[in-house]
């Protein structure tokens, strides 16, 4: 039996008639802690060691300089090798022959032919150098040692002594034999550090050449943030994007690869080069590997963009600053600017900046517009801006349904003829028939101009934003008809349809705003009827090709790879109205955000240029109808309206009261107040102060009758 521990517990301070007890405990000894064998305790230690920070740094740095000396003897030796012989042009011939380029290949061949024949003298030369070398040393030789008899001679007839004739010649033999000397002294060292020198300036290549693997080089190094674009860098990225004839043909290339490379320059906030693809490759074969090349670049995703430009065979890439397209741009002039004004035929709006940090200007003259994207990036704001600027133009005007009705628009009021706001079915009917007032507007002008083929209209925006809700509604008329849908008789979906076809003639022009496209929600036809199409972050690439049509996606557009949340207010617009590469048919614009407060500061200057517009609202139907009242909205500020134009008005305030009405209508009301429409310049106008004193008068007569 073990040992064990005695315990002893004795009562402190016991009473004085009480004898002292002591207390004996055995406690038994602990388990014992089982032994863990040798080899293993070894191998944790082992791991511990292999696998600290420490470790691992030192071993990695071991590597990396091993490597960069082995690697920079073998480009050392590369450029060696090219420098005596025609490889460097063998190279270029192949690179040449692979991009099906004959007139280069044609010239490199013509140099590699004169290089060789170059050399081939040289060699020749090599074959009669001996005996060229044999007799000049023969005759050096000698003529050295006449020249130093000779001041030989000179030197024993100065000091009379015979001796110095051979005083120069000794001399000289000591000299070499001085020479024999220290070389003797100095060989064994030289042999020593010689190939210390040779390994060092190997070293230095490598390194500048960071010729290691990227595990092996510093933490720094290898993230690669920041990384600039050089031609040796795209080339690598190409050959590694995992195209076998791409690959080869670098292959075949050697380092000359970036002879696929044209120029790379500074584009905005990153860089741009264009790529000729070897013989083999197709465009969309890179174009589908953008998230690798990507990460080949040391960039992410959405910082690089593939376009297909006008030459053949090409690929346009621009590569942004690490983090550069995260940061915010400047204002937009038309805050900035209190003094801009708009021109809608000559202008261009403000929209934003291309990737290139180039203006990014659009001119909306005679264009239908479609805007579309997911919820909350974006898409009101960045149709509000064109129409805040082009509300600077007096000369336009403004027919505006908001189907979201938050009041996003509401700061054209006083603006806008026609401001509809709200979501409700009700809405959407007021919507209807403002787009199908519109068209009668339209079919009106086309027959003044069938008459008079100079007119001249102001040009009339028909704006509906979140245009998807006139599309989804289910409502249907009196007559069956569907207010929504995409039907022969949906009644939106043909006023969309008829103002596509023929508005642009006249100056009537439909802009709409949309949410996630789709075949229901915005149908084919109302899509491609629009002229500028610009789109925000979407899910798919087939909603990509609603929003832009599939020759922008085909070319390169790509909105479904935007970043939702992180790219709001980031558009990619297919339009002849915006400046472009030549041969692209789309551009990405970074576009200019304007609140809510800078907005009502632009639309009160657009109010002061504009004489006082009554803008008409959504008003509830069934309810009792006051015409004259009404007439007197209509005309609004105005000191007169032609009578067409106050028939058009009062039937975008009510379809059901004043759809049907005609001149006849029209007079009738006023002459049964005493103020009938008058000509002027030909044409018959309602005044303004007519009006209101009729209302006056009869007014004064209801409070007359009401006293008695």
């Amino acid at each position: 039996m073990t040992e064990n521990v005695i315990n002893l517990h004795k009562d402190t301070d016991p009473p004085a008639d009480t004898a002292t007890v002591t207390t004996l405990t055995v406690v038994p000894d602990p388990a014992p802690a089982p032994l863990v064998p040798l080899w293993v305790r070894s191998g944790r230690a082992i791991r511990r060691i292999a696998t600290d920070e420490r470790t691992t740094t030192a071993a990695r740095a071991m590597a990396r300089h091993s490597l960069y000396t082995l690697n920079g003897g073998r480009i050392m030796a590369r450029r060696t090798w090219d420098g005596r012989t025609g490889a460097r042009y063998e190279r270029m011939l192949r690179a040449a022959e692979a991009q099906g380029n004959l007139e280069v290949a044609e010239e490199w061949e013509e140099r590699l032919q004169r290089f060789r024949e170059s050399r081939h003298r040289r060699r020749m030369d090599l074959l009669h150098s001996p005996e060229q070398v044999a007799r000049g040393v023969a005759m050096g030789t000698g003529m050295g040692i006449g020249v130093l008899v000779a001041l030989g001679v000179v030197m024993a007839l100065n000091t009379k002594e015979v001796g110095d004739v051979i005083t120069p010649l000794k001399a000289t033999i000591e000299f070499i034999g001085a020479l024999i000397h220290i070389v003797q002294v100095v060989w064994p060292y030289a042999t020593v550090l010689g190939p210390l020198f040779a390994l060092l300036g190997m070293w230095a290549v490598g390194r500048h050449q960071q010729a290691a693997p990227q595990w092996a080089l510093p933490a720094n190094v290898r993230s690669g943030e920041g990384e600039p674009i050089t031609p040796s860098i795209v080339v690598k990225a190409l050959r590694d994007l995992g195209i076998p004839a791409l690959r080869n043909a670098i292959k075949e290339m050697g380092d000359v690869g970036a002879s696929m490379l044209g120029p790379i320059t500074i584009a905005g906030c990153g860089v741009e080069v264009d790529v000729t693809l070897p013989s083999g490759v197709s465009t969309n074969e890179v174009q589908a590997r953008r998230r690798k090349l990507a990460e080949n670049l040391t960039r992410h995703e959405h910082e690089v963009f593939i376009t297909i430009p006008e030459a053949a065979r090409t690929v346009r890439l621009w590569i942004a600053d690490s983090g550069a397209l995260d940061e915010p741009i400047g204002p937009s002039p038309l805050v900035t600017d209190e003094t801009m004004t708009a021109n809608y035929k000559t202008g261009k709006a403000p929209w934003g900046q291309d990737l290139r940090g180039d203006a990014a200007e659009l001119s909306v003259f005679q264009r239908h517009l479609l805007i579309t994207g997911r919820s909350n990036q974006g898409k009101t704001a960045s149709l509000r801006s064109l129409a805040l600027w082009l509300a600077l133009d007096r000369s336009v005007q403004f027919w505006l349904g908001d189907l979201k009705g938050i009041g996003d628009w509401k700061m054209f009021d006083g603006i806008a003829e026609v401001l509809i706001q709200g979501p409700t079915d009700d809405h959407v009917i007021q919507v209807t028939e403002m787009a199908e007032a519109a068209v009668d507007e339209m079919n009106r002008r086309m027959e003044v101009r069938r008459t008079d083929p100079n007119a001249v209209f102001p040009p009339l925006i028909v704006i509906v934003d979140e245009a998807q809700v006139a599309f989804m509604c289910p409502v249907k008329d009196e007559d069956k008809r569907p207010y929504g849908g995409s039907s022969s008789t949906s009644r939106y979906f043909m006023a969309a349809r008829k103002l596509h076809n023929q508005g642009r003639a006249v100056d009537v022009l439909l802009w709409q705003g949309t949410q996630d496209p789709t075949d229901q929600n915005l149908p084919k036809l109302v899509r491609e009827g629009a002229h500028t199409r610009a789109s925000l972050v979407v899910g798919t690439e087939s909603q990509s090709r609603m929003a832009l049509g599939d020759k922008a996606v085909d070319d390169g557009a790509a909105p479904h790879l935007l970043r939702q949340g992180l790219d709001k207010g980031t558009l990619v617009v297919a339009s002849d109205g915006i400046a472009m590469p030549k041969g692209q048919s789309s551009i990405t614009v970074r576009t200019h955000f304007i609140g809510d407060d800078d907005a009502e500061a632009v639309a009160a200057r657009a109010r002061a240029l504009r004489s006082g517009i009554a803008t008409l609202t959504l008003i509830e139907r069934g309810e009792e109808r006051d015409p004259l009242a009404d007439i007197a909205a209509a005309i609004g500020e105005a000191p007169r309206l032609f009578t067409a134009d106050v028939l058009k008005r009062l039937a975008t305030l009510n379809e059901d009261a004043y759809g049907t009405w005609t001149n006849g209508d029209l007079k009738r009301v006023l002459e049964a107040e005493g103020e009938e429409p008058k000509k002027s310049h030909g044409r018959m106008v309602v005044h303004r102060d007519h009006v209101l004193r009729a209302l006056a008068h009869r007014d004064s007569d209801g409070s007359a009758s009401a006293s008695e």
